[in-house]
């Protein structure tokens, strides 16, 4: 159930931003933003739509939300491919956008995904109420920018060349910004969209976003490229410090089971209701791509 609840999610978010997109301008960039933000397996709208679901919000307001933070998330990739920070020549399995195209139009399709994020939170199809707009507003810079994502990143780019190697709280703080806010956001965002109580969302999601980089870490040192459908092996090519250098491939995976259990922990109160987001927490742990 589960994985057809991950495709139908996946297909339903897929066609609203290719929906949105094709009323732009026939240009190269737009075209470079809908080969970025095509494909995936849309984990974040999952949680945003699934989340709307146990709060009794409406899918057509949630998939604005759940297209919001896809947009957000492709944006991120797309920069983060560039030579200039991980300098990477695929992503899902097909070469990334500033090969594609070139290094100015993924820049530009980045800042243009970006900014669609916050255009589509701003529509009133999202909540009639502009305080709820404004909250996931709010909450989502918050999660992408420089006190999240950004700051994620910007430590990521620091250890590279740090005389210290970061310990373990280190990486886990860097790795909570990097992958773990908007995944925390993700999550959080039918709460919000209910004016609901975020915070048992949010344990949820720590829990599973701390779960679902160890696993990434995992994969990195035995998972299939073909599978991933991009390069593997980089951390340590790099001899950048990760959950498995520090805490080794047994260790690592133990603690990823126990992330993934103190997740589904976090949703008893939601009872059988949330049987979905349990499976997801066992699938970010388990996935071999």
């Amino acid at each position: 159930m589960f994985a057809d609840r991950l495709a139908q999610v996946a297909a339903e978010v897929g066609g609203h931003l290719d929906a949105l997109l094709m009323q732009y301008p026939d240009q190269q960039v737009i075209d470079a933003m809908r080969y970025a933000v095509a494909g995936g397996k849309r984990l974040r709208a999952f949680l945003v739509m699934e989340s709307a679901a146990l709060h009794d919000v409406p899918a057509d307001r949630a998939v604005q939300a759940a297209a919001a933070i896809e947009a957000i998330h492709a944006y991120s990739l797309v920069h983060d491919d560039l030579p200039c920070m991980d300098d990477d020549d695929l992503r899902r399995g097909l070469p990334t956008v500033h090969l594609k195209w070139d290094q100015a139009t993924a820049v530009l399709a980045g800042d243009g995904l970006q900014t669609l994020a916050f255009e589509l939170l701003a529509d009133p199809l999202t909540h009639p109420d502009a305080a709820i707009r404004i909250d996931l507003i709010s909450t989502l810079a918050h999660a992408a920018g420089a006190r999240g994502m950004v700051l994620g990143q910007a430590r990521d780019i620091a250890a590279e060349t740090c005389s210290t190697p970061p310990g373990l709280e280190q990486i886990t703080a860097l790795q909570a910004g990097k992958t773990g806010a908007l995944i925390v956001w993700s999550a959080e965002a039918g709460a919000r969209l209910a004016s609901a109580d975020p915070a048992p969302m949010r344990s949820y999601a720590k829990a599973l976003g701390l779960a679902f980089q160890i696993a990434d870490d995992i994969l990195d040192v035995e998972g299939d490229a073909a599978k991933a459908g991009k390069r593997l092996n980089k951390d340590a090519s790099a001899g950048k410090a990760t959950f498995v250098s520090l805490l080794g491939l047994d260790e690592a995976k133990t603690r990823a089971r126990t992330l993934a259990r103190d997740a589904e922990a976090a949703l008893i109160p939601y009872g059988d209701a949330a049987r979905n987001l349990r499976e997801a927490a066992r699938f970010v742990i388990s996935r071999e791509m």
